[in-house]
């Protein structure tokens, strides 16, 4: 799904100032935003350093959610470890699964076969389809777009309602278990899929007339945090922040894992247009492409979903698991998710510790999100996608 509109829309607002000219002539403050700002997405703090109207620096402070999934996991046995996952990213909790299944499966040396490889797949792109929806929308709410938020909310439903009807669950699920599934899928469960796939892809047409290409939005939105390849690397900072600076980097791709390497779908990257790459928009811009990749995705799973038992694999118990370590990395929506997990051989894990896309979405912030005004730093906060409950694990 490429977009080539272009817009005649001038480049470089407001932040071009007072920063740039090095004629420093404001009012010199520190203002706190957060940890109970709505726009930051979460209980983060960030410290603003202002000239005037403009943000000289900034320096994000973490820690008020801090739910010790890490170490909580010391203490529970393999299994028990999944509903912890779900809650680390709500918005995205098949993916969270997902990629700590995958690490546990190859400490025990687990293989599944291939009618959950593909379930799996096709949870995890419905969640990430879901992810984004709810990305995009807070994205408009922050800079006071209300209707979109409505819209994209309502769309967001109807992936929860496939995603209950298989689990049970809204939003935390305990849907993907270490060698397999909890259920099987409902009788007709595909085919409500088919019709959601049909039902969403025009909407993406009907969003960008309504805000992607919307003057104020671009405006809004445009040459406004700037974050190059270079700043991106830098940081680790992966998944679509950092797809959108330009560089195609996908683990689907790159380091396929779950079969992801026999799908056919793009790698959406960000582009020259009515913006620049690596700005707020083409963060923005990415994540509606990448819902029609993943649409692209599910319809192929659907095709070719084979016949077999999901809970074969799954351990009758956990006792005797080898001794050993791994590290196990998935692209989740908000990027590369890696777990690293421990076994000392008895029934709980002796480290599980989480590599998280939003942690380090947030270090990079005081690297590209300067030289703005004070405005623009909602505008960034959004466009970056982070979840708190995955920064503070």
């Amino acid at each position: 799904m490429k977009e080539t509109r272009e817009l005649n829309i001038p480049l470089g607002p407001l932040q071009n100032s007072v920063l740039a000219s090095g004629d420093s002539t404001g009012e010199h403050m520190t203002l706190q935003m957060g940890p109970q700002h709505p726009a930051t997405h979460g209980v983060l703090r960030l410290e603003l350093q202002t000239d005037g109207e403009i943000v000289t620096s900034v320096t994000p402070y973490i820690g008020y959610l801090h739910r010790c999934f890490e170490k909580i996991s010391e203490s529970v046995s393999w299994s028990q470890v999944v509903p912890y996952t779900d809650r680390m990213d709500y918005c995205a909790s098949m993916n969270m699964s997902l990629g700590y299944a995958l690490a546990a499966e190859k400490v025990m040396g687990i293989e599944v076969n291939e009618r959950v490889k593909t379930i799996r797949v096709m949870v995890a792109e419905l969640n990430r389809i879901a992810s984004h929806l709810i990305a995009l929308a807070t994205n408009s709410l922050d800079i006071g777009a209300w209707t979109p938020f409505l819209l994209l909310f309502q769309e967001r439903e109807h992936v929860l309602d496939l995603l209950e009807e298989l689990s049970g669950g809204r939003l935390l699920y305990n849907y993907i278990w270490i060698g397999g599934l909890s259920y099987d899928l409902p009788d007709g469960w595909t085919t409500k899929v088919r019709e959601f796939c049909d039902y969403l892809e025009p909407k993406f047409k009907e969003l960008n007339n309504l805000l992607s290409y919307n003057k104020i939005f671009i405006e809004r939105n445009a040459n406004v945090g700037v974050m190059t390849p270079e700043i991106a690397v830098a940081y680790g900072v992966t998944g679509p922040n950092l797809r959108a600076t330009g560089m195609n980097w996908d683990l689907r791709k790159n380091d396929p894992y779950s079969g992801y390497e026999t799908y056919d779908f793009d790698i959406p990257v960000g582009f020259t247009g009515p913006a620049v790459p690596g700005d707020c928009w083409n963060r923005y811009m990415v994540r509606i492409r990448e819902m029609g990749e993943s649409v692209k995705i599910i319809r192929q799973a659907v095709d070719r979903l084979p016949d077999g038992d999901v809970k074969e694999k799954i351990p009758r118990n956990f006792n005797k698991v080898p001794i050993g370590d791994c590290y196990v990395r998935t692209e989740a929506p908000r990027g590369e998710l890696g777990y690293y997990v421990v076994s000392n051989g008895t029934k709980n894990p002796y480290r599980v510790k989480a590599r998280s896309g939003a942690y380090c979405a947030i270090s990079a912030l005081p690297a590209f999100a300067t030289g703005i005004l004070i405005g623009d730093m909602v505008a960034i906060v959004a466009s970056i996608d982070i979840v708190l409950g995955e920064v503070d694990r």
